[in-house]
């Protein structure tokens, strides 16, 4: 998986978990694309002190995932639903298929 896409879902499923610092620094860095340079101006910390604080977040989250699984689960029950979707002729199941997957 694509490393920001991984950050992306981890962060999703688990980001509430950080401090809001954490959270603040993070999304800069993941979802605006923030260098470290720029995230160390905006947040008055070295920009080692970004590196690491990036770092500790992204093993925060995936030892989340470890012990926790959530993604791991989201991805086989969308799995199972798009392969429902597939199989089924009825198109009134199909659709109810296709509204789960959108929800998830």
């Amino acid at each position: 998986m694509e490393k920001i896409v991984k950050q992306g879902l981890l962060y999703d499923f688990y980001g509430e978990l950080l401090t809001e610092r954490q959270k603040q620094i993070y999304e800069d860095a993941v979802f605006s694309d923030m260098s470290l340079s720029e995230l160390s101006d905006e947040y008055g910390i070295s920009r080692q002190g970004v590196h690491d604080l990036l770092k500790r977040c992204d093993k925060t989250l995936a030892e989340y995932e470890a012990k926790l699984g959530l993604i791991a689960r989201f991805q086989k029950i969308r799995e199972k639903i798009e392969m429902i979707q597939r199989l089924t002729v009825q198109e009134e199941i199909r659709m109810l298929a296709e509204e789960i997957i959108e929800e998830l």
